[in-house]
């Protein structure tokens, strides 16, 4: 991932983790969705960096949730949707440590102000009823 121990090559982290994603490994799915949101070894890509963190968030991914939350909290290649939005943070912050929960977190601070306060508890409950849609076998 951050090319310790060999020389960096997107091209090899790419096939690898396409590699793992059709296994229905989580952690390729964000790291391909990764790649696509921040143009890392491929052209720059918002719609595809959805789809991929969509896969991995779906599973329970909270790296992935808090990502796509931002997408919806910024309109980045998707619609923005603050409720959408802090829904994925509310499931992220539950599952992240350390400075990823800290972002989730203001993320979910930031997004929460935006919408209407029933609109906040019709969430936090669907937050709360939240399943992953298939099993997680990377996290």
């Amino acid at each position: 991932k951050d090319g310790q121990g060999v020389v960096q090559d997107y091209a090899q982290a790419l096939k690898w983790y396409r590699l793992a994603a059709d296994q229905g490994y989580a952690p390729a799915h964000y790291n391909l969705g990764f790649m696509y949101d921040d143009g890392r070894g491929v052209v720059q890509d918002y719609e595809e960096a959805e789809r991929w963190y969509r896969l991995a968030a779906d599973q329970g991914y909270a790296l992935a949730q808090s990502n796509l939350g931002a997408m919806y909290r910024d309109g980045r290649g998707v619609v923005q949707d603050y409720a959408q939005a802090y829904m994925l943070y509310i499931l992220a912050a539950a599952h992240l440590t350390g400075s990823d929960r800290n972002q989730a977190v203001e993320g979910r601070a930031a997004v929460e102000a935006k919408i209407p306060p029933a609109q906040v508890a019709e969430v936090q409950k669907m937050a709360r009823e939240w399943r992953p849609k298939i099993e997680n076998p990377g996290q």
